[in-house]
């Protein structure tokens, strides 16, 4: 890679000062003339048929502008691919917390008075909750007709299951004949609750409709053109009719680009003549907005005697919740990592995505990779240890080398698993003694591809010599504003000074398909080192011109065009943008292709403390090394591993959306356990470089790498330091005291 000035070099956040000072504005800061206050009334059953709502007192109830109800808007669905998801629910709910009826009032203390007027007769019906039991043939049926629902993907639909909505399968070989040949087969079924993203600031929106009838809308969501689509499709109105005006969202991790209550608020907005605000109360965060799923994984392998992997089969069942609306695909975007990393020579995988009568799920930071890679790198550590190998040299053995072939047969050139794991074991001394009585290490592997898709960028050169970079890119926490600029000012040989990034609205900014899949970087950075490319190209026409001769006699460099003959005959940035008679704007929109040729990996080792007397575990150290091409931002992109393992910890020891009979019961952040700063461990990053990245300057993905495998790497120590094997995350001290009392033979107190 050639010397850079600006690239790689430790930039603070644009948007820092503006966050700590609290100048930042986010949807819920938003004001508008006249506003209003919407609230929402929730069922409180998880199946039930509604028989009758009865409004008329809430109506009545004082600062009540607007009362809906689904009887009042029955039909209209959304969703994102598949639309099966009721704006308000006229017929029947299928979860505790479906929305059945909305209030605007003047004060969110009066719209929420007025929801308990509300009179609701509800029939209960029967309901399921575990998505195995919800595939049994006596299970309640949570829809009649999924293939009937608008944007149904009739190419995925598992209706040969009962409540099933979406199958992924992959296959290789003849995974049977792998079973027989086998020397040891082994099978585990692994368990995963559903979680919360935990994101700080909760779902808001605020819409307001034109004299014309226009849509303006603000929103705390990751994609604004997902959102304005979701809504204008809800509506069954023209996109264009739809503006999703920019604000700041408050965290995100996968959770936020849809259009969530917004429909509610039209039907509101449209009853009651004034714009109209709805902010969830992290109560409702946390038992009505999207988590992610609770799912079962059973895991069989079988292997020579010598360790070699001959065949693997792999299911999953996602529970899915009511609805499917809220996954782009109405399932996991699998196909990301379904190969993994180990070489395997028959196998088969199938991803099933099952309605439950639980809140819909949605995406988390790497979808569905919690679960799969939970119970893969688990059932690894069974395996090797039933063949007395050491896990760290079984995976050393298994994993794939550069442009072999994963267990769906694909190839994988660029792939640099082994010296990542051989890192990581290094690091954490894996090979010396074990760290005392106890104590135990785990180690986990990870990796998947990352994505494309279509993405615009506009760089305006501004009549001073600064430029300005129009994104359609929301920054969620990332920094991806931060890179876009030092992007360009490297790009123009400016200062970073002279580059400001402001975000569009979906009206003037190009369009884009979202902050998504570890690919902003990828996809945005090329946009903007393309419209660099253009502006240069642009400008120097006219630099000529002003210099008497050819554009092929320019060069720029350093912020200036000069002759190439000539160096001291120049023009400063600034001097050909004050007089460029045009427009000094340079837009590039373009579908960039989904890299499936480069898997980014990570490998996690973890060094726990267990209390015998007590199972609490103590995590003492994460090691965590990943590929890494050309590190842009290295203050950005260490925080995206230390963020990552931090959330992986909580999945792994502590966060669970508990359930009683469908009912969330640690619904508030008081007992719905985030990791804080006392429940970090020692954490050491191992970069492990290497060339050939898809983004700008060889850069490589990094955002949703290293939050995946830290519950499979600590559940693996807590068994190397006590010999108890958790096979349902959180591993929390109460099953770790099971089973240590299980294996002494003793009864636990």
């Amino acid at each position: 890679m050639p010397d850079t000035k600006i690239v790689g070099a430790a930039v603070l956040r644009a948007e820092g000062p503006d966050k700590v000072t609290g100048r930042t504005r986010y949807a819920a800061d938003v004001p508008l003339q006249r506003m209003l206050w919407g609230k929402i009334l929730r069922s409180p059953h998880p199946h039930a048929r509604i028989r009758g709502i009865d409004a008329t007192r809430a109506r009545k109830a004082p600062g009540v502008r607007a009362v809906v109800t689904g009887l009042d808007v029955p039909n209209h669905f959304m969703g994102k691919q598949i639309r099966d998801l009721p704006v308000l629910c006229w017929d029947r709910v299928r979860y505790i917390g479906d929305r059945v009826a909305a209030v605007a009032a003047d004060t969110p203390e009066a719209a929420e008075a007025a929801l308990a007027l509300v009179e609701v007769d509800y029939e209960i019906l029967p309901a399921v909750f575990d998505p195995v039991a919800a595939t049994e043939p006596d299970a309640p049926l949570l829809h009649d007709d999924v293939a009937s629902y608008d944007g149904a993907p009739h190419e995925r639909l598992a209706t040969d299951v009962r409540n099933g909505l979406t199958r992924l399968a992959w296959s290789k070989g003849d995974v049977e004949r792998g079973f027989r040949e086998a020397d040891v087969t082994l099978e585990h079924t692994f368990r995963v609750p559903a979680r919360h993203q935990g994101y700080l600031e909760p779902h808001a929106g605020l819409l307001s409709i034109d004299p014309d009838g226009r849509v303006q809308v603000w929103a705390s969501t990751k994609d604004p053109f997902r959102t304005r689509r979701m809504l204008a499709d809800t509506l069954g109105m023209e996109h264009s009719r739809v503006r999703v005006h920019s604000v700041n969202v408050g965290g995100e991790f996968g959770g936020k680009g849809d259009a969530r209550d917004l429909p509610v608020a039209f039907f509101l907005a449209r009853e009651s003549g004034r714009p109209v605000k709805i902010v969830m109360t992290y109560a409702e965060e946390l038992t009505a907005s999207n988590p992610d799923e609770a799912t079962v994984v059973t895991v069989r392998t079988g292997v020579k005697r010598d360790g070699r992997i001959v065949a693997r089969r792999m299911k999953a069942w996602h529970a899915g919740g009511a609805y499917g609306g809220l996954k782009a695909s109405a399932s996991f975007a699998t196909w990301h990592y379904v190969g993994g990393l180990y070489r395997v020579e028959n196998a088969a995988f199938e991803f099933l995505q099952i309605y439950t009568n639980t809140t819909p799920g949605g995406y988390y930071r790497s979808p569905g990779s919690i679960p799969n890679f939970f119970a893969l790198e688990s059932h690894t550590d069974l395996v090797a240890r039933e063949l007395g190998m050491d896990p760290g040299e079984f995976r050393l053995r298994n994993v794939l080398r550069d442009n072999e072939e994963d267990a769906i047969g694909k190839r994988l050139p660029g792939l640099r698993i082994h010296p990542v794991l051989s890192r990581a074991l290094e690091a954490a001394d894996w090979s010396g003694p074990r760290p005392g009585p106890n104590r135990g290490r785990g180690v986990a592997i990870y990796g998947r591809h990352i994505s494309g898709g279509e993405t615009g960028i506009a760089v305006t050169a501004e009549p001073d010599g600064t430029l300005t970079v129009l994104s359609p890119t929301v920054d969620q926490g990332t920094g991806t504003h931060t890179i876009l600029r030092q992007l360009v000012a490297e790009r123009m040989g400016v200062t970073l000074e002279q580059v400001r990034v402001v975000t569009g609205d979906t009206d003037v900014a190009p369009y884009d398909t979202g902050a998504r899949a570890s690919r902003v970087t990828y996809t945005a950075g090329q946009a903007v080192e393309k419209a660099c490319d253009g502006l240069e190209a642009k400008l120097a026409g006219y630099a000529a011109r002003m210099l008497e001769c050819e554009p092929s006699d320019m060069i720029y460099r350093d912020g200036a065009f000069s002759l190439r003959t000539d160096p001291g005959q120049s023009l400063a940035l600034a001097q050909v943008a004050a007089r460029y008679p045009d427009d000094r704007t340079v837009t590039v929109q373009e579908d960039f292709r989904y890299p499936d040729e480069i898997t980014y990996v990570c490998a996690q080792v973890a060094e726990v403390e267990v209390d015998p007397e007590t199972g609490a575990t103590r995590i003492e150290r994460i090691v965590t090394a990943h590929d890494v091409g050309t590190v842009i931002n290295p203050v950005t992109h260490q925080g995206q591993i230390d963020g990552g393992v931090v959330m992986g910890v909580g999945q792994a020891v502590m966060e669970e959306l508990a359930l009683d009979n469908g009912k969330i019961v640690n619904a508030n952040l008081g007992e719905y356990k985030l990791p804080g700063i006392r429940d970090i461990p020692a954490l050491d990053t191992v970069l492990v470089e290497s060339e050939g990245g898809l983004a700008p300057h060889g850069g490589r993905a990094i955002g949703e790498f290293a939050n995946n495998a830290p519950p499979a790497a600590i559940a693996n120590a807590v068994a190397d330091a006590v010999g108890v094997r958790v096979y349902d995350i959180p591993v929390t001290a109460e099953k770790v005291y099971i089973g240590l009392k299980e294996s002494s033979g003793s009864t636990p107190e």
